[in-house]
Order: structure tokens, then sequence, then C-alpha cells
């Protein structure tokens, strides 16, 4: 069934009427992982968000599929070979959310990283995370340090270290792995949430009460196996089960600022340690601007919208002044943040940069299976041991067999390009081939690089609408509009400028010029109510307020 927000009573009805072999709960990251995988082995699936897909932690990252540098100096040797290993593969299954991107690692007197521990790091780490050749590590001299990043501090800088990551759109990598999950068979609900178990008669749980958010039905959906990835929400969804285990989460923030390349110059994506604590933070150019982060501290706050404080600003803003003392930014250079919280799995007398991001899978008596913990990094390994085991219970259970995961050399939707290399080919034929047909060249790229093999569908509906504007929009923004609805799912418009597009956090400008006709246009395509407009109207304004203004958070839940 197509992932479109236009059948939402179709999907429905089939969720209800249909016996799944697994039902997933949480639309993040984990959650697409776990239903793409399971779905290509020819399980019956079905997936369930409260929120929009990827509105918790997976939209709220610092969008880098990293291999944890940091782990290292703590040790987590483990950690850094597998998410080292899977960046490549997230990479090479979706070159049009995942780019590399080198980071130059300052080395300052009394600094966290000398020269000889920070070549022996890197090298370690090249080795760990079996890093291509022409991405191994390079040690850099004063100059050409300095020539990398001239906004780097000079007083007692010793030369730099210069390593590859890769950066990404979380929130986008999240709806194409669902996208996918869809296209294999999935069938994938968001604004729906999980509200208690259905057991049998031997107290095994056998599927979940949902509760469509949007429309008001109630109604139960049947699997033979759960699976809850809610991230911060796990400890409450599994509240609803009488099976229990010592485990339980333990929540941490990180706060990003972000501001126009006019304000803060940045040329390179640079790794640096603060001068408060010795934290290592990112500060990343990304499309004319560029933001910084992360923080980390320990959070028991609302989770639905994290916020941002006036102390989590300061913190950054010093960290800033502190490695770039020549940009001299403050508060009021800030173009907007955002917030996120880290589902970790608690750990006693820790400070928060300390816990492990490794993931557990947790059994409940009941059957009930929860993943908890772990990195965007590693969602598709996450996924497949966790799927490992639905498999083996289902077989154990029920006597069905399936295959084992396939998804290491599986694209994700739009990354059917030939991998990294073939995606450069694939965008040259793009141009070459493809009129524009209202478009500039720079907004077919921009489409083209923003939704890889699937850009000839947003194209196409770009083609088909008459003149510079629709509906009082850019076709470049109408076009992605109706596509996001016609096949991602959107609802909302916060979906849409948030999740979709990154607009919220990366061209507020944008936002605030087009915010009302994006409404006007939902509204009509999605039939709207006049109290839904309203009240989706308040939502994307409370968004806004977030984004830009510090918050006095007392609340707590």
């Amino acid at each position: 069934m197509l992932f479109s927000s236009l059948n939402r009573e179709q999907i429905i009805s089939k969720l209800n009427r249909t016996e799944y072999d697994l039902v997933v709960i949480g639309g993040g990251i984990t959650g697409a992982g776990i239903a793409m995988d399971a779905t290509q082995r020819g399980m019956k699936v079905a997936l369930v968000e409260m929120q929009d897909f990827a509105a918790g932690t997976s939209s709220r990252s610092t969008k880098l599929v990293h291999g944890g540098l940091r782990y290292l100096k703590q040790l987590q040797i483990g950690v850094v070979a597998e998410t080292g290993k899977e960046r490549a593969i997230v990479y090479e299954n979706g070159p049009h959310v995942t780019t590399p991107e080198f980071m130059l690692l300052p080395m300052h007197k009394g600094g966290t990283f000398g020269p000889f521990t920070t070549s022996i790091a890197l090298k370690v780490y090249d080795f760990l995370a079996d890093v291509k050749k022409e991405e191994t590590r390079k040690m850099l001299s004063v100059e050409q340090t300095k020539e990398r990043e001239p906004l780097v501090k000079q007083d007692g800088l010793r030369g730099g270290g210069y390593y590859v990551e890769y950066r990404t759109d979380d929130a986008r990598l999240t709806i194409e792995v669902m996208k996918r999950a869809a296209e294999f068979g999935a069938d994938i609900l968001n604004y729906t949430k999980a509200a208690g178990f259905v057991y049998d008669n031997h107290e095994q749980v056998i599927g979940i009460n949902a509760d469509d958010l949007i429309g008001g039905h109630k109604f139960e959906i049947l699997a033979k196996k759960v699976v809850n990835a809610s991230g911060p929400w796990v400890d409450e969804v599994r509240g609803g089960d009488y099976s229990k285990n010592n485990k339980q989460l333990r929540l941490t923030k990180g706060v990003h600022l972000v501001f126009d390349s006019s304000v803060f110059p940045l040329k390179q994506a640079v790794y640096f340690d603060t001068e408060q604590d010795k934290r290592m933070i990112f500060a990343i150019p990304r499309n004319g601007k560029t933001y910084v982060g992360t923080t980390d501290t320990f959070y028991n706050n609302k989770k639905t919208s994290p916020l941002v404080t006036q102390e989590d600003r300061d913190y950054l803003i010093a960290a800033i002044n502190y490695m770039f003392p020549t940009v001299d930014v403050t508060d009021k250079d800030i173009e907007s943040t955002w917030a996120g919280i880290r589902p970790l799995i608690l750990e006693e007398g820790k400070d928060p940069s300390e816990i492990s991001r490794k993931d557990e899978i947790w059994e409940g008596d009941s059957g009930l299976l929860t993943i908890a913990g772990g990195k965007l990094t590693g969602y598709r390994h996450m996924a497949e041991g966790i799927v490992d085991l639905v498999a083996k219970r289902l077989k154990e259970q029920y006597g069905l067999k399936f295959p084992a995961s396939q998804t290491k050399h599986t694209p994700v939707s739009g990354g059917d390009v030939g991998g990294s290399k073939g995606f450069k080919e694939y965008k040259a034929d793009m141009m070459n081939n493809n009129p524009a047909l209202g478009l500039t060249v720079e907004e077919q790229l921009h489409i083209i690089n923003r939704y890889g093999s699937n850009a000839p569908q947003v194209l196409s509906i770009a083609h088909a609408s008459l003149g510079d504007e629709v509906n009082g929009l850019p076709l470049v923004l109408y076009s992605q509009l109706v596509y996001s609805i016609q096949n991602e799912m959107v609802y909302k418009p916060a979906d849409f400028f948030v999740r979709r597009t990154g607009s919220l956090y990366f061209d507020i400008a944008t936002v605030y010029s087009y915010k009302e006709a994006v409404i006007d246009a939902m509204a009509q395509l999605l039939n709207y109510t006049d109290s839904q407009k309203e009240q989706y109207t308040i939502e994307l304004d409370e968004l806004i307020k977030e984004a830009v203004e510090p918050a006095i958070q007392v609340s707590v839940e």
C-alpha cells in the first residue's frame, strides 16, 4: 500500500484486519531499520509511531553518521569498530542522504589531544573502522591547520589531525529507510499510539491496542511478535506490560546552535575540545550555515519537545568563542536551535558523556521484545540483531523460517543509484538529460541531491505544474510538498518544514516566508477541518518559537 497520507483510512482498515508476524512500536531510525530488515526477509510487518516519523531522537542528532572517535578515548573499542564499519554501509546504501565530511581535529597546548596521541588514536580509528584508503587520517602542521581553517585559535596551536566522518540528514535517512520498508510491503502509520498490549490465554503478547491520533479510531493490531523500539519512551511502553527487568533508560539532552555563515564563516568541519570541561563538540558548515553541538546533560523533562535553555546557549557560545576567538558570536547571532534526547541505558555513577552508547535487547516473560540504547550510525546492525531474534522465536514457536538479513547491501529508498560512485554519474545524467522546465539548475540539482533515485517523481510533479509559483509557493517547494504527501506520509506542516526539508533548522527564512502558503496548500490537499488547520498552525508557531528563543524549563514529567 502506498506510503501516503492520502491512504490513512485504508491503512488503518488493513492494520485492523491483518494478523502480522511482527508489530514494531516506534518510527525512529531503529524502528524503521527493523521494519525494513524484517519485511525484506518475508515477514508480514506493521509499524506505528505516535508522532511523525523521526520526530523524537532521530531528527535531533548532530546529523553525523560517525564512528565515534571519543568512544576510543573511553576505550569502547567494540563501539568504534562496529559503528565505523556501519557508517560506510549507510553511505553506500544511501549516498543521497549521506556524504563524507573531512574533520579537522586541532591540537593545542594543554588540550585533550597532543600530536603523538592524536596520530596513534586516528591510526587505530582508521584500523578499527576499516576506513577507505583515500579517507585515512593525515597529520597536519601548524601552517596546514591554519590553512584548512583560519578561524581556529592560533594561540598554543600545535597542528591538527585530519580524518573523515559522514554528514547526513538524520530525519531524511529515517524516512528513506521507512519508505523502503513500505516498498517491501510493511504497513506503516504515523500519529498512531500504542496504547497497551493484547495477550493470549497464556499471557503472551499477541498484539497492541492502537489509537489513531488524527481520526480518533481505536483498533487492535495482532501479531505473533511485538518489538518495542520507541527510543526515549521505551520505559513507558514497557510499563504497560506485566513482565519487568532491572534495566532502565537514562536520558541525556544534546543541544545544537545554527548561525548564518555571514556571522560564522566556517569553511572546514572542526571537532574540538571545550575550555570549560574538555568535552568534544563539533562545528560543521552546511549549505550557507554553521551549526555547533552538542551538549550532554541529564534530562527528565518533556520528551516530545526538549527545549534549549539559556544555559545551553551560553555553554556553546563560550565554546565557540574559545576555539574561534575572532568570530566573537553572541546570543543574538543564533538563527535557530534544536535539542534532542539520547535514550541511554542507565549506568549508576557515570556522567552523561561517560555512559556507553551500546544497544541492548530485553525479552520479557510476556514475549515482548525491547531494544534500547545505540546510535544512529549503528541502526542497521541493531535492526539485524533483533530481527534475528524475532526470526528465531517465530521458528521455535510457529515453525516459520526466514532467511538471514540482506540489508548490508540493500539501498534505502532513493538509493538505487549504484552506490557513492554511481551517484555522481546518476546526477550528471539527470542534469544532462532532464530539462528543468520551470526550475533553475540549482533547484533541479537540489532535488536530485535530496531525493536520489526518487528525484524523477518530484521533477514530474514540477513539470506537471504550470508557472513559477503554485498556490503562492515556489515551484521547487510546491513539488516537494506534494511528493511528501503522496509518498512520505506528511500530514502536518511541521512534518514538512522540520523532517522532510530541514528548513526550520537550516533555512528558517523559508519557513517565515511560506508557512501560511504551505498550511493553505496542505489544508486543501488533505482536507483539514477548520480546527485541524488552526491546531497545526499553532503547533508550527510553537516549534518556530522553540527554535529561536531560549526556554525556561520548569516542568518535570
